[in-house]
């Protein structure tokens, strides 16, 4: 099974790019969804987290009310990697897991779509790293159109993440996103082709 890992800062279009990679054929495998099920009620991580960090996070049903813990961590980097020291070993453990059921399986490629690929050290579940980019002028036009945020909310979330040129140098294929749709999609078929379905045929 050959997988993907795809990473790209806020607004730089890595869900789209995602999904013309599933209509491709890839599974697509998100690291946010799984480290929402890293937070379930009786989950360890879920136990770790309100034993650091007190039950005043708890919403009434036992979730984790995540504002609650992101006021605590947001702008206090020791709870934040406190918090990261808890979730990102177990994300990374609960994403393997799930691509040995997949290579079980079958499947071909999978694509692991995670926003901290490289800052949270999951490289190594990966074959090779696409990352995704736009200006970001065009960045804060997408995020001002989703969410009700002001510039410089959008700017300090940008500054706040790993710098493109960072995440490029770990890159085997950089795609920019700022174009429409179906070049988009033109400019993703061509390096699937490249990367993936060359690959195939060679083996």
């Amino acid at each position: 099974m050959r997988i993907i890992g795809l990473t790209g800062g806020v607004g730089s279009g890595k869900s789209t790019v995602a999904r013309h990679l599933e209509r491709l054929g890839a599974r697509l495998l998100n690291a946010d969804k799984v480290g929402h099920e890293c937070y379930l009620p009786g989950t360890p991580a879920w136990h770790d987290i309100q034993e650091t960090f007190g039950k005043e996070i708890l919403g009434p049903g036992g979730e984790i009310d995540r504002k609650k813990l992101g006021a605590i961590v947001f702008g206090n980097p020791e709870k934040l990697a406190q918090l990261n020291g808890i979730t990102h070993p177990r994300i990374r453990q609960m994403m393997l897991e799930r691509l040995q059921q997949w290579r079980d399986e079958g499947v071909q490629v999978a694509v692991v779509e995670a926003a901290i690929l490289i800052e949270a050290n999951w490289l190594s579940l990966v074959d090779e790293i696409w990352v995704t980019y736009a200006p970001e002028a065009v960045v804060v036009q997408r995020i001002q159109r989703r969410n009700s945020l002001s510039v410089e909310q959008i700017q300090a979330r940008i500054m706040a993440q790993l710098p493109h040129e960072e995440r490029a140098a770990h890159a085997q294929v950089i795609i920019d996103t700022n174009s429409p749709l179906t070049e988009l999609e033109r400019r993703v078929r061509a390096a699937w082709d490249d990367r993936i379905a060359a690959k195939g045929r060679a083996s």
